[in-house]
C-alpha cells in the first residue's frame, strides 16, 4: 500500500518536479494549488501526511495550516523561505510537524516524509505496550497519551516528543537526542523546532501540583520529564 502524500503549493512547476521525485520514490501524491482546497484534502482524511508551503497568495500556509488543526492531527511539513524563522516558529506553533526550507531538494523532502511517516506509525524499534510515569500515561502502539486519565491532544511529533521524554523519565534528554528520536533528523544550529515543540506540550501537559511544569530544562542538558 502506497503512502498517500498531499502537496499544498501554488508553485505549479515545483509541485510537478516533486510529484515525480515522491512518486518514483513509492508514494501515492494528490496536489492542490491553493490554501481552501488544500485544508478541504487534508480534512477529508484520506491522506497520511501533507507538505504545506508557507508562501501562497490568498490564504497563506499558516492560515490553511490553521484550518487543518480545527479538525485534524495530520502530520504537515512546511516548506519555508530559506532563513526565515518567523515563518517556521509560526507554523512549529500552530501544530506543524516539520519544515523544510526552499529551495528543497526532493531527496531531503521524500527522507523528512519517511522519517515522519515510520515514527507516525509507530515502526521505530522495539516498544513497550505501555509507559507509566506518575500521572502520565502513554501507549506507543496506540499514539495514545493521558494525563490524570484525560486524553492529550497531541500532534504527531509532539506525541514523538513526550513518548522520548516518557522512556526516559527522571533523567535530561539532549536536543540533539530528541531531534533524532522524534523529528528522525539531526539537529542543525539554530534550529528552534525542539524548543517550539515543548512549549506546546508543556501547556498540554498543565503543571504539577506544586506548580512546576512536567517538563523541566536542563542548562546544557536538554529536557526531563520530572517524575512526580
Amino acid at each position: 500500500m502506497k503512502h498517500r502524500i498531499l502537496l499544498v503549493d501554488d508553485d505549479v512547476e515545483l509541485v510537478d518536479l516533486l510529484r515525480d521525485y515522491l512518486e518514483r520514490e513509492g508514494f501515492a501524491v494528490t496536489a492542490a494549488h491553493d490554501g481552501i482546497a488544500g485544508a478541504a484534502l487534508a480534512l477529508s482524511g484520506e491522506h497520511e501526511l501533507v507538505v504545506l508551503d508557507v508562501m501562497m497568495p490568498g490564504i497563506d500556509g499558516i492560515a490553511t495550516l490553521s484550518l487543518i488543526r480545527t479538525g485534524s492531527s495530520l502530520p504537515v511539513i512546511m516548506l519555508t523561505a530559506r532563513g526565515d524563522d518567523l515563518d517556521r516558529i509560526a507554523g512549529l506553533e500552530l501544530g506543524a510537524d516539520d519544515y523544510v526550507p526552499k529551495p528543497c531538494s526532493p531527496r531531503e523532502l521524500a527522507a523528512r516524509i519517511r522519517a515522519i511517516l515510520k515514527r507516525s506509525s509507530g515502526q521505530v524499534g522495539a516498544m513497550p505496550s505501555v509507559i507509566v510515569s506518575g500521572s502520565l500515561t502513554v501507549w506507543p502502539a496506540q499514539r495514545r497519551a493521558e494525563r490524570d486519565g484525560k486524553a492529550l491532544e497531541l500532534t504527531s511529533t509532539e506525541f514523538n516528543l513526550v513518548e522520548v521524554l516518557a522512556r526516559n523519565a527522571g533523567r535530561p534528554v539532549s536536543k540533539a537526542e530528541l531531534s533524532q528520536e522524534a523529528l528522525g533528523r539531526a539537529l542543525t544550529r539554530f534550529d528552534r523546532s525542539i524548543d517550539v515543540h515543548m512549549s506546546s506540550i508543556r501547556q498540554k501537559l498543565g503543571n504539577l501540583a506544586d506548580g512546576r511544569s512536567c517538563i523541566q530544562t536542563v542548562i546544557r542538558k536538554g529536557y526531563q520529564l520530572v517524575v512526580e
